[in-house]
């Protein structure tokens, strides 16, 4: 059984850059902040979707799935 990724495939799975689309969001040392590496934007996470208006529960970032909304999917980072 091999634990290697298939030829395409990254070995890391970070979030996409809600402004570039590149994985390569990083925190930040600031809780709730990050920057991408790729287009240098800096994103603040927000508590209240900016969409719907839904508020949430702010989580550390382990996939990608806690920076988007769990009522409209769209993303919950607000560009500083």
């Amino acid at each position: 059984m091999s634990t290697s990724p298939e030829p395409g495939q990254s070995t890391f799975s970070r979030p996409a850059c809600p402004g570039c689309g590149e994985p390569w969001l990083r925190p930040t040392q600031l809780p709730g902040r990050f920057r991408c590496v790729n287009c240098l934007q800096r994103f603040e996470l927000v508590s209240q979707c900016p969409d719907c208006g839904t508020h949430q529960t702010i989580v550390r970032m382990s996939v990608d799935q806690d920076l988007r909304c769990q009522e409209c999917g769209s993303s919950m980072l607000r560009v500083l």
